[in-house]
């Protein structure tokens, strides 16, 4: 499984599934930067790969969400952020879904 975070608040999880629905992934893959988010990828998966245990048999590739390049996945993008990644989608999804300000925990190492 290439997932490091999951977004389990059922009501931020509702809120993230309503914009995926409205065309959302596409909407904030054109409003980021592109060399910003594949060093978001880059990082993400850097950090996988650092957590992961076991190394015989397949390994989990790609970044956020498994992607390699663009966004696939709000639900990641905003998890990611909320635990201090520098993520700029998590960031724009924050925003919409009214939680820019909350608590973000740096459980990055």
């Amino acid at each position: 499984m290439p997932t490091l975070y999951w977004l389990v608040d059922p009501d931020l999880h509702t809120a993230v599934s309503r914009i995926e629905g409205e065309s959302g992934v596409h909407r904030f893959e054109e409003l980021v930067d592109e060399e910003t988010l594949q060093r978001t990828h880059d990082d993400y998966a850097a950090r996988r790969s650092r957590a992961t245990v076991r190394r015989e048999g397949a390994q989990a590739s790609g970044g956020v969400g498994g992607t390699r390049i663009g966004v696939k996945c709000l639900h990641a993008h905003l998890a990611n952020f909320l635990v201090g990644a520098d993520d700029p989608v998590g960031a724009l999804v924050a925003n919409e879904v009214g939680v820019p300000d909350l608590v973000r925990v740096d459980v990055r190492d």
